[in-house]
């Protein structure tokens, strides 16, 4: 696909090949995330793992210190009315039962970014996996997602938390901020999120974990970023 002269010319303000350490690459992403709208700032991570081992996922989540952004739409899925209480005075958007499986299921209504469940729902919520999964929307216990503490987990949500799983090729994508944050507050959120991505690596991987990594914004090309020099920066 052809790229647009404005994509051309934001590539020639980067030194080919050049790996830039995180603090000189996000000087960069500030002049080149120049759109008309506020670009979201992106990191991406080529892993050396084998995402066909169940053994050497990478799946997690973080809370960011700044967030995202953007304003998190969350939907919880509860079963009595006290829980439902709680989870709309942590701020989540859509709360219900029965009625949210059926809309979703019947119109395949999506209009949310979260979702939470308290384990009695699961039975009801399991069978939305074919919408909810291939969106990375369905609950999972093992994010947190699936608690009787929707309170709890609906404020991290709120507050900057962000959910990344490996792809088939073996790559992470996780927004980090928006091009309106100053540089500090996306610095704080990287490093944040490389730290629990170093965290989690799994015990079977051998090699290279972190293969390369890249900054970019909505329109801009990426910015290779210095492994050694991330990895310094969490010591």
């Amino acid at each position: 696909m052809k790229k647009s002269r404005r994509y051309q010319d934001l590539t020639k303000k980067l030194e080919k090949q050049q790996n830039y350490s995180l603090k000189e690459a996000l000087e960069k992403i500030t002049q080149l995330a120049n759109a008309k709208f506020d670009e979201t700032i992106e990191i991406s991570m080529k892993l050396g793992i084998d995402p066909r081992k169940s053994d050497q996922m990478v799946r997690g989540s973080v809370i960011l210190p700044h967030g995202t952004g953007k304003d998190v739409k969350v939907l919880v899925f509860v079963q009595d009315d006290d829980t439902a209480e709680q989870a709309k005075k942590a701020g989540a958007d859509y709360v219900g039962g029965d009625e949210l499986v059926e809309k979703i299921s019947k119109e395949g209504w999506v209009d949310f970014d979260a979702v939470v469940s308290v384990p009695q729902m699961m039975s009801k919520v399991g069978k939305l996996g074919k919408i909810l999964g291939p969106r990375g929307l369905m609950p999972n216990p093992k994010l947190g997602t699936v608690t009787p503490d929707v309170k709890g987990v609906v404020e991290e949500i709120k507050k900057g938390r962000v959910e990344f799983k490996a792809d088939k090729t073996a790559n992470l994508h996780v927004p980090v901020g928006k091009a309106s944050f100053n540089s500090e507050k996306i610095y704080d959120n990287i490093i944040e999120f490389f730290r629990e991505v170093i965290r989690i690596r799994p015990a079977s991987v051998k090699g290279a974990y972190v293969r390369s990594v890249h900054l970019s914004s909505t329109m801009s090309p990426g910015i290779k970023i210095d492994v050694t020099d991330l990895q310094q920066a969490i010591q």
